[in-house]
């Protein structure tokens, strides 16, 4: 059973966001029924991860999607807690730097893909340039088709070459951001991550959707798939998106490689 397929965008209905319920629990009653579970998630991807880094023949990598306030660091933060931080990298693209404007929108994002033996995970991503880009700079219609088939292909080289791609969109409601953001507020500890955009790109919502879907529908192949994970409740998206990380290393079939010495000595 592979109950998280149903998340999977595999095709233009699938990438309909109002066909997605953000308050799904799947077959849970609430956050104690999934603990469990998610606990043995974890110890499972530290396993794996251990077998990845020694083979050194595969990469991973995550990307985290959201609307402001999704919950991208927390999954960050729930999911891979316990795995070995020198076999695990996590970038965070913000706006891009004077540098970084100087070349193709690609070329920053490209450095931070992981090696072999690695886990890379991506808050934000590449997509920030078919997403914010496009909201406010207005990307012609032949700007946007032209970067989805770079995303595309980029993507298509880095699965080629070994790197396992899974993408995330932590899917939650208007109401729940604007919980979210309100707590952030009155919470002197989580205040310094508010920022004034926070209250402008929310006018934007529906457009952010729509930028969304576009990019659901054009970027989610077979080699490269989306996920719109329902994350109004955040033990459901931890759960569910750790349950997939594993069973996509699982498939890898990783082995620890045969040792160097095929004889080795007896230290005295």
């Amino acid at each position: 059973m592979k109950p998280w397929k149903k998340y999977r965008v595999d095709s233009a209905a699938d990438a309909d966001l109002s066909a997605h319920d953000p308050d799904e629990t799947g077959g849970f009653r609430d956050k104690e029924d999934a603990n469990a579970e998610l606990i043995s998630h974890r110890d499972k991807l530290v396993r794996l991860q251990d077998v990845l880094y020694a083979e050194g023949k595969h990469a991973l990598l995550v990307v985290l999607q959201a609307m402001d306030g999704g919950g991208k660091d927390g999954t960050i933060k729930h999911i891979f807690s316990g795995v070995n931080p020198q076999g695990c990298a996590v970038s965070a693209f913000k706006v891009p730097t004077e540098q970084e404007l100087k070349h193709d929108f690609l070329w920053r994002v490209h450095q931070r893909t992981p090696a072999l033996g690695m886990i890379g995970i991506f808050n934000r991503s590449h997509y920030e340039d078919v997403l914010v880009v496009r909201i406010h700079q207005r990307l012609s219609k032949e700007q946007l088709k032209e970067r989805f088939r770079a995303i595309n292909e980029f993507e298509e080289t880095l699965a080629a070459n070994g790197t396992t791609l899974l993408k995330f969109y932590l899917h939650i409601s208007k109401e729940e951001q604007r919980r979210r953001l309100q707590r952030r507020l009155e919470d002197s500890r989580r205040r310094w991550k508010f920022t004034e955009s926070d209250f402008k790109e929310r006018r934007y919502w529906d457009d952010y959707r729509k930028a969304y879907e576009d990019v659901f529908e054009h970027c989610s192949k077979k080699c490269a798939p989306w996920y719109i994970i329902p994350a109004n409740k955040k033990w459901f998206r931890n759960v569910t998106i750790s349950q997939i990380i594993v069973h996509s290393l699982e498939q890898l079939k990783l082995k620890y490689p045969e040792p160097a010495l095929s004889n080795p000595p007896h230290f005295k």
